[in-house]
Protein backbone atom coordinates (compact mmCIF):
# COMPACT_ATOMS: atom_id res chain seq x y z
CA UNK A 1 0.00 0.00 0.00
CA UNK A 2 1.29 3.70 -1.22
CA UNK A 3 2.03 5.97 1.78
CA UNK A 4 1.19 8.53 -0.51
CA UNK A 5 -2.60 9.31 -1.20
CA UNK A 6 -5.05 11.89 -1.39
CA UNK A 7 -7.57 12.98 2.06
CA UNK A 8 -10.00 14.82 1.29
CA UNK A 9 -9.01 16.21 -2.21
CA UNK A 10 -5.14 16.73 -0.90
CA UNK A 11 -1.88 14.49 -1.26
CA UNK A 12 -0.50 13.48 2.05
CA UNK A 13 2.46 11.75 2.77
CA UNK A 14 1.32 8.84 5.91
CA UNK A 15 -0.80 11.49 7.80
CA UNK A 16 0.72 14.93 6.78
CA UNK A 17 -0.44 17.02 3.97
CA UNK A 18 1.81 17.91 1.58
CA UNK A 19 0.46 21.37 1.28
CA UNK A 20 1.66 21.85 4.54
CA UNK A 21 5.41 20.10 4.21
CA UNK A 22 5.14 23.15 1.29
CA UNK A 23 4.15 25.62 3.91
CA UNK A 24 6.80 24.90 6.47
CA UNK A 25 10.08 24.09 4.63
CA UNK A 26 9.11 25.44 1.21
CA UNK A 27 10.29 23.84 -1.70
CA UNK A 28 11.73 22.16 -4.00
CA UNK A 29 11.91 19.54 -1.12
CA UNK A 30 12.15 15.64 -0.89
CA UNK A 31 9.83 14.10 0.93
CA UNK A 32 10.02 10.56 2.34
CA UNK A 33 7.73 7.96 4.25
CA UNK A 34 9.60 6.58 7.18
CA UNK A 35 6.65 3.43 7.00
CA UNK A 36 7.52 2.97 3.56
CA UNK A 37 11.14 3.01 3.98
CA UNK A 38 10.77 0.13 7.09
CA UNK A 39 8.01 -2.10 4.77
CA UNK A 40 10.50 -2.60 2.14
CA UNK A 41 13.42 -3.50 4.35
CA UNK A 42 11.13 -5.95 5.76
CA UNK A 43 10.26 -7.55 2.74
CA UNK A 44 14.06 -8.64 2.12
CA UNK A 45 14.62 -9.22 6.10
CA UNK A 46 11.44 -11.57 6.40
CA UNK A 47 12.27 -13.01 3.19
CA UNK A 48 15.48 -14.02 4.62
CA UNK A 49 14.51 -14.94 7.89
CA UNK A 50 16.18 -18.30 9.29
CA UNK A 51 18.64 -18.24 6.73
CA UNK A 52 22.43 -17.21 6.96
CA UNK A 53 22.01 -13.99 4.36
CA UNK A 54 22.56 -10.12 5.26
CA UNK A 55 20.98 -7.25 3.61
CA UNK A 56 23.46 -4.44 2.73
CA UNK A 57 21.63 -1.24 1.70
CA UNK A 58 23.22 0.21 -1.74
CA UNK A 59 23.68 3.39 -0.48
CA UNK A 60 24.26 5.13 -3.77
CA UNK A 61 20.56 4.90 -3.84
CA UNK A 62 19.78 7.44 -1.10
CA UNK A 63 22.88 8.00 1.22
CA UNK A 64 20.51 10.67 3.93
CA UNK A 65 21.88 9.89 7.41
CA UNK A 66 18.68 9.63 8.82
CA UNK A 67 17.56 6.85 6.26
CA UNK A 68 21.02 4.95 6.97
CA UNK A 69 20.09 5.27 10.79
CA UNK A 70 16.79 4.00 10.41
CA UNK A 71 18.08 0.93 8.26
CA UNK A 72 20.73 0.28 10.33
CA UNK A 73 18.58 -0.02 13.56
CA UNK A 74 16.57 -2.73 11.77
CA UNK A 75 20.19 -4.92 11.13
CA UNK A 76 21.06 -3.57 7.25
CA UNK A 77 24.57 -3.68 6.00
CA UNK A 78 26.23 -1.18 3.35
CA UNK A 79 27.30 -1.34 -0.11
CA UNK A 80 29.44 1.73 -0.36
CA UNK A 81 31.11 2.73 -3.21
CA UNK A 82 33.62 5.08 -1.72
CA UNK A 83 35.34 6.18 1.41
CA UNK A 84 33.06 9.11 1.50
CA UNK A 85 30.15 6.80 2.09
CA UNK A 86 31.91 4.98 4.15
CA UNK A 87 32.09 8.03 6.82
CA UNK A 88 28.64 8.49 6.20
CA UNK A 89 28.28 4.96 7.39
CA UNK A 90 29.86 5.52 10.57
CA UNK A 91 28.18 9.16 10.99
CA UNK A 92 24.83 7.53 11.25
CA UNK A 93 25.92 4.39 13.42
CA UNK A 94 26.14 1.85 11.44
CA UNK A 95 27.96 -1.34 11.80
CA UNK A 96 32.01 -1.45 9.56
CA UNK A 97 31.82 -5.21 9.99
CA UNK A 98 28.47 -5.48 7.67
CA UNK A 99 30.27 -3.03 4.76
CA UNK A 100 30.85 -4.10 1.49
CA UNK A 101 32.97 -1.95 -0.37
CA UNK A 102 32.07 -1.99 -4.34
CA UNK A 103 33.26 -0.27 -7.33
CA UNK A 104 36.12 -0.33 -9.95
CA UNK A 105 38.62 2.95 -8.65
CA UNK A 106 39.36 2.44 -4.87
CA UNK A 107 42.20 4.57 -4.18
CA UNK A 108 45.18 3.86 -1.44
CA UNK A 109 43.37 6.26 0.97
CA UNK A 110 39.93 4.47 0.75
CA UNK A 111 41.39 1.46 0.95
CA UNK A 112 43.70 2.80 3.91
CA UNK A 113 40.56 3.88 5.47
CA UNK A 114 38.39 0.78 5.01
CA UNK A 115 40.85 -1.52 6.15
CA UNK A 116 40.99 0.50 9.87
CA UNK A 117 37.58 -0.05 10.45
CA UNK A 118 37.60 -3.59 9.79
CA UNK A 119 35.20 -3.68 6.88
CA UNK A 120 33.14 -6.62 6.06
CA UNK A 121 34.64 -7.46 2.60
CA UNK A 122 36.10 -5.46 -0.30
CA UNK A 123 34.34 -6.63 -3.75
CA UNK A 124 37.40 -6.26 -5.66
CA UNK A 125 37.35 -5.30 -9.75
CA UNK A 126 40.42 -5.70 -11.41
CA UNK A 127 43.84 -7.85 -11.07
CA UNK A 128 45.46 -4.41 -10.39
CA UNK A 129 43.24 -3.68 -7.89
CA UNK A 130 44.15 -7.18 -6.40
CA UNK A 131 47.73 -5.68 -5.98
CA UNK A 132 46.91 -2.31 -4.72
CA UNK A 133 44.80 -3.57 -2.01
CA UNK A 134 47.10 -6.55 -0.93
CA UNK A 135 50.43 -3.58 -0.82
CA UNK A 136 48.03 -1.67 1.28
CA UNK A 137 47.21 -4.05 3.81
CA UNK A 138 50.80 -5.62 4.30
CA UNK A 139 51.77 -1.94 4.93
CA UNK A 140 49.04 -1.87 7.66
CA UNK A 141 49.61 -5.37 8.63
CA UNK A 142 46.31 -6.33 7.83
CA UNK A 143 44.48 -8.93 5.69
CA UNK A 144 42.10 -7.53 3.57
CA UNK A 145 39.32 -10.05 3.10
CA UNK A 146 38.21 -10.11 -0.72
CA UNK A 147 35.32 -11.34 -3.08
CA UNK A 148 35.59 -10.98 -6.70
CA UNK A 149 32.98 -8.88 -8.23
CA UNK A 150 32.66 -11.60 -11.33
CA UNK A 151 30.94 -10.14 -14.50
CA UNK A 152 29.03 -13.35 -15.98
CA UNK A 153 27.85 -11.26 -19.33
CA UNK A 154 24.09 -11.45 -18.62
CA UNK A 155 21.99 -9.12 -20.29
CA UNK A 156 20.09 -7.56 -17.30
CA UNK A 157 17.61 -6.28 -20.19
CA UNK A 158 17.18 -2.18 -18.78
CA UNK A 159 18.30 0.89 -19.72
CA UNK A 160 22.28 0.50 -21.32
CA UNK A 161 23.34 3.40 -18.80
CA UNK A 162 22.75 1.44 -15.97
CA UNK A 163 23.48 -2.07 -17.29
CA UNK A 164 26.56 -3.67 -15.53
CA UNK A 165 26.85 -7.26 -16.48
CA UNK A 166 28.20 -7.19 -19.82
CA UNK A 167 31.50 -7.65 -21.87
CA UNK A 168 31.51 -3.95 -22.91
CA UNK A 169 30.78 -2.93 -18.89
CA UNK A 170 33.52 -1.39 -17.16
CA UNK A 171 32.66 -3.19 -14.21
CA UNK A 172 33.73 -6.41 -13.00
CA UNK A 173 36.52 -8.96 -14.19
CA UNK A 174 35.52 -11.64 -16.80
CA UNK A 175 34.20 -14.53 -16.41
CA UNK A 176 36.74 -16.12 -18.63
CA UNK A 177 39.32 -14.73 -16.50
CA UNK A 178 37.45 -15.23 -12.95
CA UNK A 179 39.19 -18.39 -12.03
CA UNK A 180 42.85 -17.31 -13.09
CA UNK A 181 42.05 -13.90 -11.07
CA UNK A 182 41.23 -15.89 -8.27
CA UNK A 183 44.45 -18.12 -8.13
CA UNK A 184 46.11 -15.07 -8.29
CA UNK A 185 44.19 -13.73 -5.21
CA UNK A 186 44.62 -17.20 -3.02
CA UNK A 187 48.43 -16.47 -3.86
CA UNK A 188 48.31 -13.05 -2.46
CA UNK A 189 49.68 -12.81 1.27
CA UNK A 190 47.69 -9.87 2.91
CA UNK A 191 44.58 -10.94 1.04
CA UNK A 192 41.52 -13.57 2.50
CA UNK A 193 39.60 -14.61 -0.37
CA UNK A 194 35.77 -14.85 1.51
CA UNK A 195 33.65 -15.04 -1.26
CA UNK A 196 32.11 -13.83 -4.78
CA UNK A 197 30.40 -11.28 -6.01
CA UNK A 198 27.67 -10.00 -9.27
CA UNK A 199 25.70 -7.08 -10.16
CA UNK A 200 23.95 -7.33 -13.35
CA UNK A 201 22.23 -4.10 -13.46
CA UNK A 202 19.75 -2.02 -12.08
CA UNK A 203 15.66 -1.89 -12.27
CA UNK A 204 15.29 -5.49 -13.10
CA UNK A 205 11.88 -6.38 -13.75
CA UNK A 206 12.19 -9.90 -14.37
CA UNK A 207 14.26 -12.42 -12.18
CA UNK A 208 15.26 -15.06 -15.37
CA UNK A 209 18.52 -12.61 -15.63
CA UNK A 210 19.79 -12.85 -12.46
CA UNK A 211 19.01 -16.13 -12.14
CA UNK A 212 21.08 -17.19 -15.04
CA UNK A 213 24.02 -15.26 -13.12
CA UNK A 214 23.29 -16.96 -10.26
CA UNK A 215 23.92 -20.47 -11.96
CA UNK A 216 27.40 -19.07 -13.63
CA UNK A 217 28.57 -18.04 -10.27
CA UNK A 218 27.29 -21.15 -8.87
CA UNK A 219 29.48 -23.25 -11.86
CA UNK A 220 32.54 -20.75 -11.10
CA UNK A 221 32.41 -21.54 -6.85
CA UNK A 222 32.15 -25.35 -7.92
CA UNK A 223 35.35 -24.88 -10.11
CA UNK A 224 37.49 -22.93 -6.97
CA UNK A 225 36.19 -25.59 -4.64
CA UNK A 226 37.97 -28.39 -6.76
CA UNK A 227 41.15 -26.22 -6.21
CA UNK A 228 40.94 -26.09 -2.27
CA UNK A 229 39.62 -22.44 -2.75
CA UNK A 230 36.31 -22.80 -0.32
CA UNK A 231 34.35 -19.33 -0.22
CA UNK A 232 32.20 -18.37 2.21
CA UNK A 233 29.59 -16.20 1.13
CA UNK A 234 27.93 -15.33 -2.01
CA UNK A 235 26.78 -11.97 -3.33
CA UNK A 236 24.14 -11.92 -6.22
CA UNK A 237 24.27 -8.25 -5.98
CA UNK A 238 21.19 -6.03 -6.02
CA UNK A 239 19.33 -4.16 -9.47
CA UNK A 240 15.19 -5.87 -8.18
CA UNK A 241 13.26 -2.77 -10.13
CA UNK A 242 10.53 -0.61 -8.99
CA UNK A 243 7.36 0.32 -10.10
CA UNK A 244 7.02 3.51 -11.63
CA UNK A 245 3.65 3.84 -13.04
CA UNK A 246 4.88 4.51 -16.61
CA UNK A 247 2.30 3.08 -18.76
CA UNK A 248 2.96 -0.36 -20.57
CA UNK A 249 5.65 -0.94 -18.26
CA UNK A 250 6.05 -4.23 -17.19
CA UNK A 251 4.92 -4.68 -13.40
CA UNK A 252 8.12 -5.62 -11.30
CA UNK A 253 8.49 -9.22 -9.14
CA UNK A 254 8.04 -8.98 -5.58
CA UNK A 255 10.87 -9.00 -3.63
CA UNK A 256 9.36 -12.18 -1.56
CA UNK A 257 8.82 -13.86 -4.89
CA UNK A 258 12.43 -12.91 -6.62
CA UNK A 259 14.06 -14.17 -3.35
CA UNK A 260 12.48 -16.86 -3.05
CA UNK A 261 13.24 -18.42 -6.38
CA UNK A 262 17.34 -17.72 -5.79
CA UNK A 263 16.95 -19.28 -2.78
CA UNK A 264 15.60 -22.54 -4.19
CA UNK A 265 18.12 -22.39 -6.51
CA UNK A 266 20.62 -22.28 -3.65
CA UNK A 267 18.74 -24.65 -2.10
CA UNK A 268 19.36 -27.13 -4.67
CA UNK A 269 22.73 -26.35 -5.40
CA UNK A 270 23.58 -27.09 -1.61
CA UNK A 271 21.42 -30.21 -1.50
CA UNK A 272 22.87 -31.79 -4.46
CA UNK A 273 26.65 -30.77 -4.51
CA UNK A 274 27.37 -30.07 -0.99
CA UNK A 275 25.71 -31.94 1.37
CA UNK A 276 23.69 -29.27 2.72
CA UNK A 277 26.58 -27.10 3.71
CA UNK A 278 25.76 -23.39 4.12
CA UNK A 279 27.06 -20.31 2.05
CA UNK A 280 26.03 -17.08 3.26
CA UNK A 281 24.13 -15.23 0.94
CA UNK A 282 24.68 -11.21 0.50
CA UNK A 283 22.42 -9.01 -1.23
CA UNK A 284 22.78 -5.19 -2.66
CA UNK A 285 19.18 -3.50 -2.63
CA UNK A 286 19.07 -0.10 -3.06
CA UNK A 287 16.18 1.32 -5.56
CA UNK A 288 13.88 -1.47 -3.90
CA UNK A 289 14.23 -0.29 -0.44
CA UNK A 290 14.03 3.76 -0.93
CA UNK A 291 12.41 4.23 -4.27
CA UNK A 292 8.86 4.36 -3.91
CA UNK A 293 9.37 5.82 -0.41
CA UNK A 294 9.98 9.37 -1.72
CA UNK A 295 7.82 12.60 -3.77
CA UNK A 296 9.80 15.70 -5.04
CA UNK A 297 7.19 18.48 -4.03
CA UNK A 298 7.59 21.16 -6.53
CA UNK A 299 6.12 24.29 -6.99
CA UNK A 300 4.48 25.66 -10.18
CA UNK A 301 6.27 29.08 -11.68
CA UNK A 302 4.40 29.47 -15.00
CA UNK A 303 2.25 27.87 -17.42
CA UNK A 304 3.87 29.07 -21.03
CA UNK A 305 1.50 27.49 -24.12
CA UNK A 306 3.61 28.09 -27.19
CA UNK A 307 2.87 26.85 -30.59
CA UNK A 308 4.26 23.39 -30.43
CA UNK A 309 4.27 22.47 -26.68
CA UNK A 310 2.66 23.94 -23.43
CA UNK A 311 5.19 24.02 -20.69
CA UNK A 312 4.52 24.10 -16.72
CA UNK A 313 7.58 25.38 -15.40
CA UNK A 314 8.44 24.32 -11.63
CA UNK A 315 10.99 25.80 -9.11
CA UNK A 316 12.69 22.00 -9.39
CA UNK A 317 15.14 21.55 -11.86
CA UNK A 318 17.39 18.74 -13.22
CA UNK A 319 20.13 19.37 -10.69
CA UNK A 320 17.47 18.31 -8.54
CA UNK A 321 16.50 15.01 -10.14
CA UNK A 322 18.69 13.94 -13.04
CA UNK A 323 17.00 10.69 -13.67
CA UNK A 324 15.07 11.89 -16.74
CA UNK A 325 18.07 14.31 -18.50
CA UNK A 326 20.10 11.27 -17.86
CA UNK A 327 18.27 7.73 -18.62
CA UNK A 328 14.95 9.90 -20.11
CA UNK A 329 13.62 7.93 -17.42
CA UNK A 330 9.56 8.53 -16.80
CA UNK A 331 8.33 9.26 -13.52
CA UNK A 332 4.37 9.87 -12.71
CA UNK A 333 3.55 13.78 -11.74
CA UNK A 334 0.38 14.08 -9.75
CA UNK A 335 -1.41 17.63 -8.47
CA UNK A 336 -0.98 17.88 -4.46
CA UNK A 337 -4.84 19.66 -4.86
CA UNK A 338 -7.27 17.73 -6.47
CA UNK A 339 -10.27 19.08 -8.73
CA UNK A 340 -8.25 22.27 -9.98
CA UNK A 341 -7.48 24.19 -13.05
CA UNK A 342 -8.90 22.68 -16.40
CA UNK A 343 -6.18 20.25 -17.34
CA UNK A 344 -4.32 20.56 -20.34
CA UNK A 345 -1.18 18.66 -21.75
CA UNK A 346 2.47 20.43 -20.68
CA UNK A 347 5.50 19.03 -20.29
CA UNK A 348 7.18 19.75 -16.86
CA UNK A 349 10.47 21.68 -17.00
CA UNK A 350 12.87 23.82 -14.57
CA UNK A 351 14.39 27.20 -14.85
CA UNK A 352 18.03 25.90 -15.58
CA UNK A 353 19.39 27.13 -18.66
CA UNK A 354 19.60 23.60 -20.54
CA UNK A 355 17.08 22.49 -23.15
CA UNK A 356 17.40 18.93 -21.26
CA UNK A 357 16.16 20.33 -18.40
CA UNK A 358 13.10 18.69 -18.17
CA UNK A 359 11.46 16.29 -15.82
CA UNK A 360 8.15 15.33 -17.83
CA UNK A 361 6.92 15.01 -21.06
CA UNK A 362 3.31 15.37 -22.48
CA UNK A 363 1.58 14.58 -19.38
CA UNK A 364 -2.08 15.56 -18.72
CA UNK A 365 -2.12 18.21 -15.42
CA UNK A 366 -4.83 20.30 -13.81
CA UNK A 367 -2.47 22.88 -12.29
CA UNK A 368 -2.30 26.69 -12.20
CA UNK A 369 0.62 29.04 -11.29
CA UNK A 370 1.63 28.51 -7.54
CA UNK A 371 -0.13 24.77 -7.12
CA UNK A 372 2.18 22.11 -6.00
CA UNK A 373 2.90 19.02 -7.98
CA UNK A 374 4.98 15.86 -7.02
CA UNK A 375 7.21 13.78 -8.89
CA UNK A 376 6.83 10.49 -7.38
CA UNK A 377 8.86 7.29 -6.98
CA UNK A 378 11.47 9.98 -6.50
CA UNK A 379 13.51 8.30 -3.09
CA UNK A 380 16.48 6.60 -5.43
CA UNK A 381 18.52 8.42 -7.13
CA UNK A 382 17.38 12.27 -6.51
CA UNK A 383 19.15 14.17 -3.71
CA UNK A 384 22.21 11.73 -4.56
CA UNK A 385 22.83 12.36 -7.56
CA UNK A 386 21.48 16.31 -7.34
CA UNK A 387 23.89 19.01 -8.24
CA UNK A 388 24.41 22.59 -8.10
CA UNK A 389 24.45 23.88 -11.64
CA UNK A 390 23.37 27.39 -11.72
CA UNK A 391 24.34 28.03 -8.67
CA UNK A 392 21.34 25.98 -7.15
CA UNK A 393 21.21 25.20 -3.48
CA UNK A 394 20.42 21.58 -3.04
CA UNK A 395 16.44 20.75 -2.11
CA UNK A 396 15.55 19.98 1.48
CA UNK A 397 15.05 17.01 2.69
CA UNK A 398 12.12 16.07 4.99
CA UNK A 399 11.11 12.20 6.93
CA UNK A 400 7.37 12.34 7.61
CA UNK A 401 6.47 9.73 10.59
CA UNK A 402 2.70 9.54 10.66
CA UNK A 403 1.51 12.99 11.07
CA UNK A 404 4.98 14.49 12.48
CA UNK A 405 7.69 15.96 9.55
CA UNK A 406 10.99 16.12 10.71
CA UNK A 407 13.75 17.84 8.95
CA UNK A 408 16.70 15.75 7.86
CA UNK A 409 18.68 17.96 5.19
CA UNK A 410 18.35 21.86 5.50
CA UNK A 411 18.21 23.56 1.74
CA UNK A 412 21.14 25.05 0.65
CA UNK A 413 21.42 28.74 -0.08
CA UNK A 414 23.94 30.60 -2.55
CA UNK A 415 26.98 31.53 0.59
CA UNK A 416 26.91 27.47 0.76
CA UNK A 417 28.03 26.83 -2.31
CA UNK A 418 30.70 29.05 -2.48
CA UNK A 419 31.68 28.94 1.50
CA UNK A 420 34.90 26.88 0.03
CA UNK A 421 35.63 29.30 -2.78
CA UNK A 422 38.59 31.81 -2.71
CA UNK A 423 39.49 35.10 -4.23
CA UNK A 424 43.02 35.34 -5.55
CA UNK A 425 44.65 38.10 -4.15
Amino acid sequence: MSQFSYKDGVLHAEGTSLSAIAEQFGTPTYVYSKAALLANFAAYADACRGRDALVCYAMKANSNLAILDLLARQGAGFDIVSGGELLRVLAAGGDPRKVIFSGVGKSVEEMRLALSHDILCFNVESIPELHRLNEVAGGMGKKARISLRVNPNVDAKTHPYIATGLKANKFGVAFSDALDTYRTAAQLPHLDVVGIDCHIGSQLLDDAPLLEALDRLIELIDQLGAEGIVLHHLDIGGGIGIDYREQGEKAPVPVGDYLGRLFARIDAWRAERHGGNGIKVIFEPGRSIVGDTGVLLTKVEFLKHGEEKNFCIVDAAMNDMARPALYQAWMDMQPVLQGGAAAATYDVVGPICESGDWLARDRALAVAAGDLLVMHTAGAYGMTMASNYNTRGRAAEVIVDGSVPHLVRQRENPADLYALESLIK
